[in-house]
């Protein structure tokens, strides 16, 4: 099943995006930062959100790897 039609798979799918964004933007700056506006800025935005809400993001990632694992 896709992560559209599947919310936990969709869940995923942001976190992950999140995670790999804030990662990308403290390794490579530049390439998100110049990225700010348009299509490219969902990117920006996303590392963003990883970098000022850490905490909350991490703890996400451990209850979804917890629910991945107990769910299936």
């Amino acid at each position: 099943m896709s992560a559209l039609f599947n919310f936990q798979s969709l869940l995923l799918v942001i976190l992950l995006l999140i995670c790999t964004c804030a990662y990308v933007h403290q390794i490579f700056p530049t390439i998100l930062d110049r990225n700010k506006q348009g299509l490219m800025g969902i990117f920006w935005k996303a590392a963003r959100i990883g970098e000022r809400l850490s905490p909350y993001i991490s703890l996400c990632c451990v209850f979804m790897a917890f629910s991945m694992v107990i769910g299936n």
